[in-house]
């Protein structure tokens, strides 16, 4: 980045006048670079994106041809939705640095998709109370309530930006937990939420980067769905399961085949918000 303006200086050198042969006004910057003239004054007022010369008669911003690059980099940067404090902090990093700042920065956005994606899973449930274990007794009723919250429990932990290992550990064994409260309640739609509770334990194994038992409650989920009295969106989130665990699991064959059958049961979908969710998950399979 270049931080000399041209009213700084009492005379313009022989160096300066040999770049500024090379110098491009804004306007053709903006075009150049896809980014606005408004986005391009205000990154230079924040030292993001300095031009190389300013005039001080008119004003005028002037880049120079060898920013362009830096200039399509912070322009992609902001695509990925990078404040421009990180993205000064990126630009002034080494390679090393870069990409962990890149690796912190798919976190927090994995963290918020979590967090979209379990709204709109929750958005599915009645209302549950606080404490899970508020009853003396155990009966269906309870059980059903603590399923239920100890499902949310888990899309809580899911969208966590820096989970510690205790947390990791709370996640997946509150998963285990909610499938198996499930199991307890004998609601008519038992099969469906049991399937429910297989895909949400390969999700949190996914995201734990465990490929095996995440394929194994993927393939639990997608035959407690393959029975009779499955709804549409269920069939569809088990597909997406199993597309899920086969990347984790380093198939690419498999998690191809899986994402498509997941896209096609996901169009069929009759239902506009049921198809709408399971959109969500599919498009997190990046």
């Amino acid at each position: 980045m270049f931080g000399l303006r041209l009213d700084s200086r009492p005379a313009v050198d022989s160096t300066l006048r040999a770049v500024t042969e090379e110098l491009l006004s804004i306007g053709r910057f903006a075009r150049l670079t896809g980014l606005s003239v408004g986005a391009l004054r205000h990154y230079d007022q924040l030292s993001v994106l300095v031009p190389v010369a300013v005039s001080p008669d008119t004003g005028y911003r002037s880049y120079a041809r060898s920013q362009v690059a830096e200039a399509r980099l912070i322009r992609r940067l902001r695509d990925y939705e990078m404040s421009l404090p990180q993205i000064s902090a990126y630009l002034a990093a080494d390679a090393g640095g870069r990409r962990r700042q890149l690796a912190a920065h798919r976190r927090r956005l994995q963290a918020r998709t979590d967090r979209y994606v379990r709204i709109l899973h929750q958005l599915k449930e009645s209302p549950m109370p606080a404490d899970p274990t508020s009853d003396d007794q155990l009966d269906a009723d309870t059980h059903r309530r603590v399923a239920v919250q100890l499902f949310n429990y888990v899309w809580t932990l899911l969208e966590t930006e820096e989970r510690s290992q205790e947390q990791e550990d709370e996640m997946l064994h509150a998963a285990h937990a909610s499938r198996w409260h499930w199991s307890r309640t004998g609601v008519p739609d038992l099969r469906q939420r049991l399937a429910v509770g297989e895909w949400q334990c390969a999700r949190v194994y996914a995201v734990l980067g465990r490929g095996e038992p995440a394929l194994h409650h993927a393939r639990r989920c997608m035959e407690l769905a393959a029975g009779e009295g499955i709804e549409q969106w269920m069939v569809a989130a088990s597909y997406e399961g199993m597309a899920r665990a086969s990347r984790v699991a380093g198939d690419d064959a498999a998690f191809e085949e899986w994402r498509s059958r997941a896209t096609e049961a996901t169009a069929a979908i009759s239902e506009e918000e049921e198809r709408e969710v399971i959109e969500n998950d599919l498009a997190t399979l990046v």
